[in-house]
């Protein structure tokens, strides 16, 4: 009795399992044998109906259709196939109901048919597992935990260290801003920091980019800076101040080129304290200085604390205050006539041609376009470091005019500074200054530093801080958009890097540039001997102190006590015995002068500051000159007005300042 109860059960067992192992194999059979089903109801309902038959027809178009617009989510094999059985379908039922499920081919298309549909689905399913649903792909997987569920990977090109990957998103629910959001959390996926994972948005698809991942961060080992990429090269050739996150160079470039379809570059380097700004800033200028057709103006307030070694270097370099506001006056009528030889000798924009003599009839100024022989006109860079402050005492409107002009020019302006917030930095100053060095800084500040487009890409320098020194992201024409998002590291300045600097310095001094005689000219046409041009600096160096400030005035190149003494040509006063020692401007002190006598000394005083190089002054300059003759600053502004309507002096950018005629140079 146990025994047959048990064959049952071991019956029943068998054909369970056959009956679970066939049920997901037979929907397609069921649908064939329902399609049978309707063909004939429908044949004894619409046998005789010609409307009918227009109807099932539109019905089987419409049913098609509907199976492929429905079958968009899917693969294409998958969409295809569906379509092709409901149109095989809904055709047999059509014909069924007009002409009998027994007329003609029917019943053969039918039985053969059928079966085939059925069989190809059951095939299909087979391919598919053995076991029940596919096992999600990694690609797909890692997609759905970051909320991409929908999206396709595509082509992937593997690199060292790189990985690219094709992305397209599901159309009318998925954008690449979405992309954009998800970056985070594909690096929290993965376990890589947040800057190896960045997102290239298709310029022609709202839908599709470039997923890119950076898998190890090769700019973990510092790399000390051992020299110029290109001693005595051009400044058109590419600057190198750093690598990218892959081991490419890290380069720039400052003048445009047609041919390449890049203007020329003016540069913004941001960055917080510690981030590495100064090394940056080290990078780029010394290969800017180590090219031979370039010369470059400095105003640096911090006393050149960074750039000492560089000093002989440079064209012209000031300490902040009015040396600055000297350069930026210079500047504004330097850009001008630099364009105006430019455009005389028929460049449109600054070549290498334009740095060599001209000897190219093509380029020449004369009327009979004959060779002229014209001295070139090397490239220029004016650099404005801890330019906040300058900001501050200048105004915007100088230096947007200035970056606004000065590409034609063949100059580039650069400007450094911890937080180029729109308390610190106008929106068209900042504007003007398209191209960008973007280090460590407060998560806050990033889009003061960066495009909002970038920043969508990946690019977070608020996750550096001033964790990851020399850590920057490099935005400027001449780099392809897609390095854009990608981190890259300037190299570091050790004090060893010093000897490097000087000896650099000293082969600028023999084989560098020096100013055309356009910039020259119009330079000291403006601030007469304040602008010095390349000169020795070894005794300056030797005297050079760091005046005290009040706090008002900013810092101001610092003088050696006989430099700042009176024209040594000029006739002393006499001082008789007992007297007290006369003023700083000659007048004795408790004598107030008459009218006729306080003209010609404010006259005296403004060629005493011309003499001693500061070509900007105003009221404030004269606080101790007014004390010691007995004069108001009322009068000394009235004589400034004065003096500025007989062409003396010239209003700057500046209210209460102005800037010093040189007295041999019409107004």
């Amino acid at each position: 009795m146990r025994n047959r109860d048990s064959s049952r059960s071991g019956g029943g067992s068998i054909g369970a399992y056959l009956l679970h192992r066939a049920k997901p194999h037979l929907p397609p059979w069921l649908g064939v044998a329902g399609v049978g089903i309707a063909g004939s109801g429908a044949h004894l309902m619409w046998a005789e109906s010609a409307a009918a038959g227009v109807g099932l027809t539109l019905s089987a178009v419409a049913l098609t259709g509907a199976t492929w617009w429905a079958g968009r989510e899917t693969s294409a094999q998958r969409r295809l196939h569906s379509a092709i059985t409901v149109a095989a379908g809904s055709a047999w039922v059509t014909g069924a109901a007009l002409a009998g499920p027994l007329s003609g081919i029917l019943p053969d298309t039918y039985l053969m048919g059928g079966a085939v549909l059925a069989l190809s689905w059951n095939i299909r399913m087979a391919l598919r597992t053995s076991d029940g649903a596919a096992p999600e792909s990694a690609d797909k997987g890692l997609l759905a935990k970051v909320g991409l569920a929908k999206a396709r990977i595509g082509r992937t090109e593997v690199e060292p260290n790189r990985v690219t990957a094709s992305l397209a998103l599901e159309g009318g629910e998925q954008t690449n801003d979405d992309v954009a959001r998800a970056l985070v959390r594909i690096a929290s996926a993965l376990d890589l920091p947040q800057s190896a994972v960045r997102y290239q948005p298709s310029a022609d698809s709202a839908r599709r980019g470039e997923l890119v991942i950076v898998p190890r961060d090769m700019l973990s080992e510092t790399q000390e800076y051992d020299g110029p990429s290109l001693p005595g090269g051009s400044i058109a050739d590419p600057l190198v101040i750093g690598q990218y996150d892959d081991g490419s160079p890290l380069v720039v470039w400052l003048p445009g080129d047609p041919d390449a379809g890049r203007n020329a570059n003016h540069f913004l380097i941001a960055g917080g304290t510690g981030s590495g700004k100064g090394d940056a800033a080290l990078n780029l200028q010394t290969e800017i200085l180590s090219r031979r057709d370039v010369i470059m103006w400095l105003s640096d307030p911090k006393a050149f604390q960074d750039f000492r070694p560089l000093l002989p270097a440079y064209d012209w370099a000031v300490e902040g205050g009015a040396g600055t506001e000297a350069m930026v006056e210079a500047l504004q009528h330097v850009i001008p006539a630099r364009t105006g030889w430019l455009g005389t000798h028929s460049y449109r924009q600054w070549s290498v041609q334009a740095a060599q003599k001209q000897t190219d009839p093509a380029h020449s100024c004369r009327p009979d376009r004959t060779a002229c022989g014209c001295p070139g006109m090397p490239y220029m860079v004016a650099w404005m470091e801890e330019a906040a402050n300058t900001l501050r005492a200048l105004g915007d409107d100088a230096f947007t005019g200035i970056a606004q002009e000065a590409r034609s020019a063949g100059c580039s302006l650069i400007v450094s500074l911890q937080r180029p917030s729109y308390d610190q930095m106008s929106t068209s100053t900042r504007a003007s200054l398209p191209a960008v060095i973007a280090l460590g800084c407060d998560p806050r500040d990033e889009a003061f530093s960066l495009p909002e487009s970038v920043i969508d890409q990946g690019a977070h320098p608020g996750a550096w801080g001033n964790r990851k020194p020399g850590y920057c992201y490099v935005v400027a024409g001449g780099i392809d958009p897609e390095r854009y998002a990608s981190p890259g590291r300037t190299k570091q300045f050790t004090p060893r890097a010093v000897s490097v600097m000087e000896t650099l310095a000293q082969w600028a001094v023999r084989n560098g540039a020096t100013a055309d005689p356009i910039t020259v000219a119009a330079a000291r046409a403006v601030v007469g001997n304040a602008y010095t041009g390349r000169q020795d600096h070894t005794d300056e160096l030797e005297h050079t102190t760091v005046p005290e400030q009040d706090d008002e005035t900013l810092t101001g190149q610092a003088l050696d006590p006989e430099d700042a003494a009176m024209d040594p040509e000029a006739e002393l006063p006499t001082v008789e015995q007992g007297d007290t020692a006369p003023g700083l401007f000659g007048t004795e002190p408790g004598r107030k002068p008459n009218p006729k006598e306080a003209r010609e000394l404010f006259a005296r005083a403004l060629d005493e500051f011309e003499q001693a190089g500061q070509m900007v002054v105003g009221p404030k300059d004269f606080m101790d000159w007014c004390e010691q003759n007995g004069l108001s600053r009322p009068w000394v502004s009235e004589r400034l007005r004065d003096a500025a309507a007989e062409g003396r002096l010239q209003p700057t950018s500046k209210t209460g300042r102005w800037r010093i005629v040189p007295a041999l140079t019409p107004a």
